[in-house]
């Protein structure tokens, strides 16, 4: 028995038979940043055209998701878009800087810089929908997997106005103004979970709830201050046939609480064994992951050592989906990709 409200059947694909907590003959393989990234056809396609306007372009979204699972064969294919988009269409504004990421003109510190944030509703992005609908008309039984950012990472990038090593601003701002840190949050729940929404109802058959800086909190932090919203994110989507993953880099020593966030599938980085990640959270929850995106510009031999060595390890847990511990390097050679995909599926 798992924690998973999704049923196991073998008629469902690979993916959505491990997250139900299925042991599949071989792990459905997938790769966080396989949409674009490495792929040179991707670079052609967005040579000249800016991060934010491709992932609103319902045609270019549709050829870009795509581009993996026709190359690699993965058994999912993941939404190409980016955590801000959804802030962006509530009026944020937000550019994306090539080689540092989401940069915030007008960080939010205060109470009043709350209260100008308004929610999403679907009508501020009916071309996610028609992406996601255009996919899964062309996908056939490859599921598509929908995603947003947690409320943690969303607010941590808008509270620093960018990236950040320490989150600084984000871990004072929380202990020393409680109240706008919560209600800040909560308006960020509403925008993740509406985002979720719109995808799910599109057609998505999975998602994902990105807390990409999530690992750098203390357990008691993360308990006050970040998993009530995270829960309510998963406990209003709604749709409980659609497998919810939730995921964080270093977040070794928060895994069970994530888990106890709504999760159906947890991903685990590269940090911690997949047999050690299952019994952290009790052993009744399929995991997702994990080798070291850096491993894939390695010689093949130690590639090939490393994705048997996590095969087997995944087979510890209820249900095991293989993927990077984060995401794909710019640097990744192709081809290495679908070599892992190849052999995982020979697993």
């Amino acid at each position: 028995m798992t924690t998973s409200s999704v049923p196991a059947t073998a008629e469902r694909p690979l993916l959505l038979r491990a997250a139900g907590g299925e042991q599949t003959p071989h792990p459905p393989v997938w790769f966080m940043r396989q949409a674009g990234r490495s792929l040179p056809e991707y670079r052609r396609l967005r040579s000249g055209g800016s991060m934010l306007a491709a992932c609103r372009d319902p045609d270019l979204v549709t050829e870009i998701t795509l581009q993996p699972v026709r190359r690699h064969h993965v058994d999912a294919a993941i939404l190409f878009s980016d955590i801000v988009v959804p802030l962006v269409a509530v009026g944020l504004p937000i550019e994306i800087v090539a080689g540092t990421g989401p940069v915030i003109a007008e960080p939010i510190r205060t109470a009043a810089d709350v209260n100008r944030l308004r929610r999403l509703t679907p009508d501020d992005v009916p071309d996610i929908g028609q992406a996601v609908r255009q996919l899964v008309a062309e996908l056939g039984d490859v599921p598509l997997i929908g995603f947003a950012g947690a409320p943690y990472t969303l607010a941590s990038y808008l509270i620093e106005g960018g990236p950040s090593r320490d989150h600084a601003r984000t871990k004072a701002l929380m202990h020393s103004a409680p109240g706008v840190w919560h209600a800040l949050l909560d308006v960020l729940a509403d925008i993740s979970t509406t985002f979720l929404r719109v995808q799910i109802e599109a057609g998505a058959a999975a998602v994902q709830l990105f807390d990409s800086w999530a690992g750098g909190l203390s357990a008691a932090d993360y308990t006050e201050f970040v998993l009530p919203h995270s829960q309510r994110v998963f406990a209003e989507l709604g749709h409980p046939e659609v497998p919810r993953i939730h995921f964080g880099v270093g977040t070794g020593e928060l895994l069970d609480l994530m888990r106890s966030a709504g999760a159906d599938v947890v991903g685990v980085d590269w940090r911690t064994p997949l047999d050690v990640a299952a019994a952290r959270i009790g052993g009744q929850t399929p995991v997702q992951g994990n080798l070291d995106p850096a491993l894939l510009l390695a010689d093949w031999p130690v590639i090939e050592t490393e994705v048997r060595r996590i095969v087997a390890e995944g087979r510890r847990a209820p249900g095991h989906i293989f993927n990077l511990g984060h995401g794909v390097l710019p640097d990744t050679d192709p081809e290495v990709l679908t070599r892992v995909v190849e052999l995982v599926h020979a697993s």
